[in-house]
């Protein structure tokens, strides 16, 4: 401080005794009691009321890219959802009995899609899509109408988007369902599980040695979907084993275990 002076207030200094009577224009005023703009709890309010703002909701619509056992929970949840809220969300874009015949549709077609016929597949996709669409629809009719309060979008049936991304995940094991006779001699159809979030797969085989033991030398080759694949040019009366595993943005998983089959 200034010598010669003696504080006299909070804000103010004051000349000792001898000192010039000009310095009392020497004021000081300390802006955390005196803030420009108004008070300090006024100038915080204002802080948290500008500076607070709601997120909107948004509803997980990306389905397109989901394996078939993947679609069917949402699909049906949305369902359960509007139809038991009725009175919350009573003027949905598609009719509800219209939208359950969609997806009764696109269920009963998947069955002769997984034998591999290009038209049922084509069949299964179109209605998948028409449901998908449907439910898309519904999902943004329940974004507009929820007022962006979660407890009430919920009673949708919908699942909410998450607002931070997810870093990527360890996928799951992926499994063998089934390896059974094709069409001609010499031919096996083997069946994989998807797994979520898988970019391919990686299917390897070889014949089971007669004394037993892993085989010293394997087949590979990579499947970018989880239809039915067609292995050819086999040996009749041989034992095949079959490993599969999926690749994903962190790299491979291990090899499954293994599935044995004799081709005829």
């Amino acid at each position: 401080m200034g010598e010669g002076f003696q504080l006299r207030s909070a804000i103010a200094w004051s000349p000792a005794e001898g000192e010039p009577a000009a310095l009392l224009s020497r004021v000081i005023i300390d802006p955390c009691i005196y803030p420009r703009g108004g008070s300090v709890s006024k100038r915080k309010e204002k802080h948290l009321t500008t500076s607070t703002q709601v997120k909107k909701i948004r509803a997980i619509v990306g389905l397109a890219k989901m394996p078939d056992e993947n679609v069917k929970p949402f699909l049906h949840g949305s369902l359960k959802g509007l139809s038991d809220n009725a009175a919350i969300f009573a003027k949905p874009p598609v009719e509800l009995a219209i939208y359950q015949a969609a997806i009764e549709a696109y269920e009963a077609a998947i069955p002769a899609a997984l034998d591999g016929s290009k038209t049922a597949i084509a069949q299964k996709n179109k209605l998948r899509d028409a449901a998908i669409r449907m439910y898309i629809q519904l999902a943004h009719y329940v974004e507009a109408n929820c007022n962006d309060d979660m407890a009430t979008f919920l009673l949708s049936g919908f699942q909410a988007a998450p607002t931070t991304k997810t870093p990527p995940q360890p996928l799951d094991q992926p499994t063998i369902v089934s390896v059974v006779q094709g069409a001609v001699t010499g031919q096996l159809k083997i069946k994989i599980g998807s797994v979520a979030k898988a970019l391919s797969y990686h299917l390897r085989y070889a014949a089971v040695p007669s004394g037993g033991g892993a085989p010293a030398q394997w087949t590979e080759q990579i499947i970018t979907s989880t239809k039915p694949t067609l292995i050819d040019s086999l040996t009749p009366g041989t034992i095949y084993t079959f490993q599969i595993r999926a690749l994903g943005r962190l790299g491979l998983t291990d090899w499954s275990d293994s599935v044995n089959r004799m081709v005829t």
